[in-house]
């Protein structure tokens, strides 16, 4: 007895997704993806920098007018900034754009650090209001963390201890060589 009404049902469900998803994709906005990314450098012992960049994409089918970017995670207590500024603007990103702004702090403090996503403002034609997008979160910092120095190579002594087969490469490569005279 539900058999006859399920059919329907499913056909008009169906209908009012298509007819959803056609209108969304005839919609004309800008699409905002923004991606933060730190790195440390150690100077010498005692002295940090992290490197920041963030790539702004606008994946979306119009541009985005007056894009600013504001990156007020970095409190001035652990940071400094050396070269750069935490914010931007862009007069207009196109349909399928990306900038890229980047900025240098040195670490006053040790400890573990973890950034905020930046905020990126923009505007629509269409809308009067700013819309507001975020940057992806960085990963915890150890900054100033004390790490071990990095251990180099020292191929006698691996070719010694047989830890590493290149020793046995040595060896096939000395048979090989000797097998013409045999």
């Amino acid at each position: 007895m539900a058999e006859p009404i399920v059919k329907p049902v499913i056909s008009a469900l169906v209908a009012l997704v298509l007819v959803s998803s056609s209108l969304a994709a005839s919609e004309v906005v800008p699409f905002i993806v923004a991606h933060k990314k730190a790195s440390l450098g150690r100077l010498k012992a005692g002295a940090e920098r992290v490197s920041v960049t963030v790539d702004i994409y606008n994946r979306g089918t119009s541009s985005a007018y007056d894009v600013s970017l504001a990156d007020n995670s970095w409190p001035s207590d652990v940071f400094a900034i050396v070269s750069g500024n935490t914010s931007r603007t862009w007069e207009r990103i196109d349909s399928g754009g990306l900038v890229s702004h980047s900025f240098e702090l040195e670490v006053k403090e040790k400890g573990m650090f973890a950034g905020a996503p930046a905020v990126i403002t923009f505007r629509i034609p269409t809308k009067a209001a700013l819309q507001e997008a975020y940057s992806t979160p960085i990963l915890p910092l150890n900054i100033l963390a004390d790490r071990p120095p990095q251990q180099k190579i020292d191929w006698a002594k691996v070719r010694a201890n047989g830890s590493f087969p290149f020793g046995m490469y040595c060896e096939v490569l000395w048979l090989i060589a000797l097998v013409p005279w045999l």
